[in-house]
């Protein structure tokens, strides 16, 4: 099944494969929005806030989520899946060198 995954800080939608990452869903459509890293939960560039939605998690670093984060639905964009549709809000690294994504 696939969700509609809105990245608050470009406004820009994308629809996510509930097996794959959200941050790979993006990548692949070739959307900007969510910096892009190692893609394997190592570097903390895609740190983002889920704001709204279900998403199922894979283990990641405690050096960039700490247990506070995780409470408060900050995670790595590469290491979660949509299990609904989801809005998230940027707030990695680099969020200002990627501008929304134009057709």
């Amino acid at each position: 099944m696939k969700y509609k995954i809105l990245v608050k800080d470009t406004n820009e939608s994308f629809l996510c494969d509930e097996e794959k990452s959200i941050l790979e869903s993006m990548a692949k459509l070739g959307r900007k929005g969510i910096p892009l890293g190692c893609r394997g939960g190592g570097c903390g560039v895609c740190k983002v806030e889920v704001i709204s939605g279900k998403f199922s998690i894979k283990p990641m670093s405690s050096a960039h989520i700490t247990d506070a984060d995780l409470q408060c639905n900050r995670v790595l964009a590469c290491r979660i899946s949509p299990e609904s549709d989801m809005g998230v809000k940027v707030i990695g690294k680099m969020k200002m060198v990627f501008p929304a994504y134009e057709k």
